[in-house]
């Protein structure tokens, strides 16, 4: 491996000048280490590295020399740069020019001093292959109300450059201080929330989900944890990246079981994560196509009332609230063939939902339904809930 390199060369009067071998790089002090280095992950595919050192500088001409060889630096970024000095100042010290040693990879700056002194500079380039990643912890109560999230960043550092203690930005979140190893792959918590309320779903859409047993016209039942991005459900302080979120509830006894994992979403202040569990054995849904009556108006141009029947029992301990989706241009293609145009139509007078479709979770080709369940009796014989979706679609040929 072979580290950037910083070397001061130092031209003095006209005698050095002037020697036969006053051309050549003659490097006389290697700079100091850095004494500061910010790591910026925030874009996708680079990382910005800034880093600060002190280098002592005499009056009149000296050089600084820059080498990279074996790491990704990217050399069209480099940007050089004095910020202050105990001696000289920003006002005090000029950059000359830059200069490409031949068959090297290395820059060379030749810096004029006003006086005698040190001088703090700063050196910014991009740098490949220092990657992140973010993954989480989600550990849910007993009673799967609550959860604690712990989310982590996880940084591969294949650069063939290593840095010691640096502020790293992630992009999201708070900075913190920790050292980037070479060749290193190092996981680090960034957050942890405790008491985060959860709202456990079960949802079923013949056009998302599919169905478990087609011949039965079984639908699938998959549950999910829905989290809010909010200061009111203790999440809220920044955006929530996309990762791989690995799934637990607490089983009581001081332990916690594995209920599998899924990726988080990128999840912005106030919107929601929704996290897979897997599909429920204990909810049934079947559903059918109860009716289906094609009405002419003009021509080969007809309206179609169609009623979709649920029939759906609950063999879990508790109450639960069923999500029914049904997505209605997949309705019209799946009984009267495929339209290349928006779907049109009204609901009828025998949706049984009482509270009608959500507000805020249906669109102008998706309805969303709650349906609440009781509790499987003490028999153990399910109640057996019907409900209907009565819906006319408008103006098909």
């Amino acid at each position: 491996m072979c580290k950037p390199r910083f070397i001061v060369m130092v031209l003095v009067g006209t005698a050095l000048m002037s020697a036969p071998t006053a051309q050549a790089r003659i490097k006389l002090i290697t700079l100091p280490v850095r004494e500061r280095v910010e790591v910026q992950l925030d874009h996708p595919s680079v990382t910005l590295i800034e880093e600060e050192r002190i280098v002592p500088l005499v009056k009149g001409l000296n050089q600084i020399d820059f080498s990279w060889a074996n790491t990704r630096i990217d050399p069209n970024t480099i940007v050089f740069r004095v910020v202050n000095g105990e001696g000289p100042n920003p006002a005090q010290v000029k950059v000359l020019s830059v200069s490409y040693p031949p068959n090297e990879n290395a820059l060379v700056w030749q810096v004029a001093a006003e006086s005698s002194g040190s001088a703090k500079v700063r050196i910014s380039y991009l740098l490949g292959q220092l990657d992140k990643s973010f993954n989480y912890r989600a550990v849910a109560d007993h009673d799967e109300k609550t959860l604690t999230l712990s989310q982590y960043i996880r940084l591969k550092n294949f650069s063939n450059e290593e840095f010691g203690s640096s502020n790293i930005f992630a992009g999201y979140g708070r900075q913190f201080l920790k050292p980037v190893g070479l060749n290193e792959t190092r996981q680090i918590l960034m957050e942890k929330y405790a008491g985060v309320p959860i709202r456990k779903t079960y949802t079923c859409s013949a056009a998302q989900f599919g169905y478990i047993d087609r011949p039965r016209n079984k639908l699938n039942v998959p549950m999910h944890y829905v989290l809010t991005n909010d200061k009111a459900h203790q999440l809220g302080r920044t955006p929530l990246p996309f990762g791989k979120v690995r799934i637990f509830q607490d089983d009581s006894r001081g332990t916690v079981a594995f209920l599998g994992e899924d990726w988080g979403k990128f999840t912005p202040l106030d919107d929601e994560m929704r996290l897979y569990l897997g599909k429920s054995r204990d909810i049934v849904v079947i559903r059918t196509i109860e009716r289906k009556e094609n009405r002419r108006i003009a021509g080969n141009l007809y309206d179609c009332d169609i009623v979709v029947k649920y029939e759906i029992e609950n063999f879990k301990n508790q109450p639960v609230t069923l999500d029914i989706s049904e997505n209605l241009r997949q309705l019209r293609d799946e009984l009267l063939g495929n339209r290349p145009r928006d779907v049109q139509w009204e609901l009828g007078k025998q949706t049984s939902f009482v509270a009608g479709p959500d507000k805020e979770e249906s669109t102008f080709e998706k309805l969303l339904f709650h349906a609440d369940l009781p509790a499987k009796p003490a028999d153990g014989k399910a109640k057996k809930i019907v409900h209907r979706l009565h819906v006319v679609i408008k103006n098909h040929w």
